[in-house]
């Protein structure tokens, strides 16, 4: 088993797995667990890193320059040993670099970097993807932190709720039976800018924002400390968990399944930017403590 690395402050402590680059636990001052319990008869994951997809390809393959690649859902990030090449007492960085397994799946070169870091009652992820080919480096990349549900603050499970910075009138992306992207569209489940969880809302998988006009939401119970997600860089996201499970997942996407049925090229596919040779792609998280309003 992979030693977590620990990071913290006055206000949060967080645990990292090499294994993955994967936040597995954030707590808050009173050792009081902010994330999954990742019980097994639901989700072992905590929160992993999705690259160079996110999502499902279709039939598990990806096509470059007419060659397929085998690829499962979100990639292979997360089931990569990261090296540590920094760390300190409230930040720690983790590097993943392309090598023969990667490149039998992705015939790209790649410096995927990691750095967390706990800065007041805020833990900040940022993300550098490095194009260290001759080639334009295409991918995806998302974000996956499963949130306890409900939070341990003493506020029932159905009080919980998602509230979004901004108004998000259109409508949700539908999920094809394999995990792909299907046609048509879903109503969005939101009342004004806020999303009451309940378990029935996932009967079919995950609420996706193809297009989502926020940079940050809050969850929580409405009387009790919440958390505020800031994503500034990643123009999807996802909602997520099983019904009854005791965590919900905020996923800022850069990147999306693929539609039902696709067989293009990867690099044609919607929701892949592109990283030229030489040049770096940022992404940044920030998860906040925010106290109940008095």
């Amino acid at each position: 088993m992979t030693d977590l690395i620990t990071i913290a402050n006055d206000h949060l402590t967080a645990q990292i797995n090499p294994l993955g680059a994967e936040l597995t636990s954030l707590k808050d001052a009173e050792g009081r667990e902010l994330m999954t319990n990742a019980d097994p008869a639901y989700w072992t994951g905590h929160a992993p890193i999705l690259f160079p997809v996110v999502g499902r390809p279709y039939r598990d393959t990806i096509r470059v320059d007419g060659t397929q690649y085998p690829m499962k859902q979100h990639g292979f990030a997360r089931r990569q040993g990261f090296d540590v090449v920094d760390r300190h007492a409230n930040r720690v960085a983790f590097v993943l670099d392309d090598n023969d397994d990667t490149r039998a799946h992705y015939p790209f070169a790649f410096s995927l970097t990691l750095v967390f870091g706990i800065i007041d009652s805020s833990l900040l992820v940022g993300v550098e993807i490095a194009n260290t080919g001759d080639v334009p480096l295409p991918a995806s990349f998302g974000f996956h932190p499963a949130f306890a549900w409900p939070l341990p603050y003493g506020q029932d499970r159905a009080d919980h709720r998602i509230v979004f910075a901004a108004d998000e009138p259109d409508t949700l992306r539908m999920i094809a039976d394999d995990g792909t992207i299907a046609e048509g569209e879903r109503p969005s489940p939101l009342e004004g800018r806020t999303l009451h969880l309940r378990d029935d809302l996932f009967a079919k998988d995950a609420l996706v924002w193809d297009s989502v006009r926020s940079q940050s939401v809050t969850y929580g119970a409405e009387h009790g400390p919440q958390l505020r997600i800031d994503f500034p860089d990643t123009p999807k996201l996802g909602l997520w968990t099983k019904p009854g499970a005791a965590y919900v997942c905020v996923e800022p996407w850069h990147g999306i399944a693929d539609p039902e049925g696709y067989t293009g090229e990867f690099r044609d596919k919607p929701g892949v930017f592109e990283v030229a040779p030489g040049d770096v792609k940022r992404i940044a998280l920030r998860v906040t403590l925010v106290p109940p309003a008095r």
